[in-house]
């Protein structure tokens, strides 16, 4: 069990950090401190109060990245209600399915989201609400919320005639064991289950930050990942927010290109990020600079290299702002090319694992303790097993329990079953090998694992992140069509244009690069032929390929 209580850890962390800098919005630079936030709480629980919303009420809330965002998340779970936050690269209709599937009475949106929501269809919501100035978008006939937060500042003047300080913040008082969010998981196989996880689910990954020193007190952040997913809520925001840091929200695309100039400007010292960016940044920015003859030659001169590697990993440490001290990276693998050259020039980077259903974290170690090729170590309140007659060389599939993992899914006990043993283990779906220490090794997922003429196991993703890394290859996805393997591959066409290559020499091209991965994978591994894809192929939130989507593709 977790001794700190989840609501409490905002409670605390708004009095100890009152002054602090809290949240800023990039693009505008506009910025709270912890006291203004704390307000901004105070004034959504008068609201709440006034329209007799009750604990553990569901409250839905989808947007971009922005301090309004993070306010609005903060003010549902320390009232006590149940935060269900929506990606907002879904579909409208699945933005619709969601909010009525989770029972939600009200809804915070932003005004690009409110566009394309039709409200009749969303039958049981009380109001909508802006978040841009939470102004009051749509009310249920009958109801008086446009009034209300109308006199919002009234109220609370009224409430706190003397002002509002530190001993005001008082949050509800809920059970670690209650229910505080329902996430919906974009997914990989199909549409998305409602996770419900605890306080205590939370706790234990916000603790443990705590305890690794993960993230500090007065500490930069600059947070891309979508808050909406576990992995951005928790480690990019969640953390950070109990712990008195302060987060900027970059709430653009981050492409390369914004991300660098953030990066830049924020100076952040520690950097949770996903594998797609870190694997862009390599072949964008260090792979040029390594295909140059002068730089070949170089490293081969023994005391040179190792110059050139320092000098390399110190540009690296400058794109992401020169004050990093960790790249951690999670959300999907990491490519074991990239990996080898972070690992060769040491710069600080390490690997963590988990899942929505554990709020997201299962394994991790900081970057000096960190074995490469690993995923981290499981966590100390944590335990897992494998599935396998031998957990060392063995792959099988790791289950997990502990303070971390959900309680089920919401409205569908047929899932939470399927994945909830009678012991609380949690069936990640994932295929691994533990070694002695309790490091974890990720193979692949059960579901992607397909069989070879002998029965061996192959894992497609260890063959397309050795496919990823030849010349001229965007993305790609392996998958099997009449017991053979079949790539396919969306080719890097900025690439191409940069180096003058015409379109009609892309398949001899690719098939070399086939020809050439063959000779780096058994020969059960080997792929028959690659077709090329024209688009980029549709990602989740982790920018993971939805690889359901391509495995009946006709070719």
């Amino acid at each position: 069990m977790v001794s700190e209580n989840f609501i409490k850890l905002f409670e605390k962390s708004f009095k100890e950090n009152w002054e602090l800098p809290a949240l800023t919005e990039y693009n505008t630079k506009q910025t709270y401190t912890y006291q203004q936030v704390a307000e901004e709480v105070a004034k959504m629980h008068i609201l709440f109060e006034n329209l007799n919303i009750k604990k553990n009420d569901k409250i839905a809330l989808v947007g971009r990245n922005t301090p309004t965002w993070a306010i609005a998340f903060v003010s549902v779970v320390t009232y006590g209600a149940v935060i269900v936050p929506i990606l907002q690269d879904f579909h409208p209709n699945d933005i619709h399915h969601i909010v009525n599937h989770s029972d939600s009475v009200l809804f915070f949106l932003s005004d690009n989201v409110w566009d394309t929501i039709e409200e009749e269809k969303i039958h049981d919501l009380r109001g909508i609400f802006s978040l841009t100035d939470f102004r009051c978008l749509h009310q249920k006939d009958g109801e008086t919320i446009q009034k209300t937060v109308k006199n919002l500042s009234n109220l609370f003047a009224e409430k706190y005639p003397n002002g509002f300080t530190r001993e005001d913040v008082v949050y509800a008082d809920k059970d670690n064991s209650e229910l505080a969010a329902i996430n919906y998981t974009s997914g990989t196989t199909g549409f998305s289950k409602g996770v419900m996880l605890t306080g205590e689910n939370f706790a234990g990954n916000i603790v443990f930050g705590f305890t690794t020193k993960l993230v500090e007190r007065g500490q930069r952040i600059l947070t891309s990942l979508p808050l909406a997913h576990a992995y951005g809520c928790t480690l990019d925001f969640l953390i950070q927010m109990c712990v008195g840091a302060h987060i900027t929200f970059l709430n653009k695309t981050p492409s390369p290109k914004i991300l660098l100039k953030a990066f830049e400007d924020v100076k952040p010292r520690v950097v949770f990020t996903v594998p797609l960016v870190i694997e862009k940044m390599y072949k964008k920015q260090i792979l040029p600079m390594l295909s140059k003859t002068s730089t070949q030659m170089a490293m081969k001169v023994p005391g040179l290299s190792d110059k050139i590697e320092k000098e390399i990993c110190s540009r690296l440490i400058n794109a992401f702002g020169g004050e990093v001290i960790e790249v951690v990276i999670g959300g999907a693998a990491l490519s074991k090319e990239t990996e080898d050259f972070l690992k060769r020039i040491k710069f600080p980077y390490c690997v963590g694992y988990g899942m929505t259903e554990c709020a997201p974290l299962i394994s991790y170690s900081g970057c000096d303790t960190f074995v490469p090729y690993s995923v981290g170590k499981v966590l100390p309140d944590m335990e897992v097993k494998i599935l396998s007659d031998d957990q060392f060389n063995k792959p099988g599939e790791l289950l997990a329990r502990g303070p971390n993992v959900m309680i089920g899914y919401y409205k569908n006990p047929e899932a939470t079953a399927a994945a909830l043993d009678e012991d609380g283990w949690l069936h990640t779906g994932d295929m691994a090998v533990v070694d002695e220490n309790n490091n974890v090794f990720i193979k692949g997922r059960c579901k992607t694992m397909l069989l070879g003429p002998s029965g061996q196991n192959i894992y497609p993703e260890e063959i397309e992140s050795k496919l990823c890394n030849m010349p001229f290859v965007g993305e790609c996805i392996v998958i099997e069509r009449d017991a053979k393997l079949v790539a396919l591959v969306h080719p890097d066409f900025d690439a191409m244009d940069e180096s003058k290559i015409n379109k009609e020499d892309v398949e001899s091209i690719m098939e070399e690069n086939r020809k050439k991965v063959n000779t780096m994978v058994a020969s059960y591994e080997c792929i028959t032929k690659i077709v090329l894809y024209p688009n980029e192929f549709e990602k989740t939130a982790k920018k993971s390929i939805k690889r359901y989507l391509y495995e009946n593709i006709g070719i």
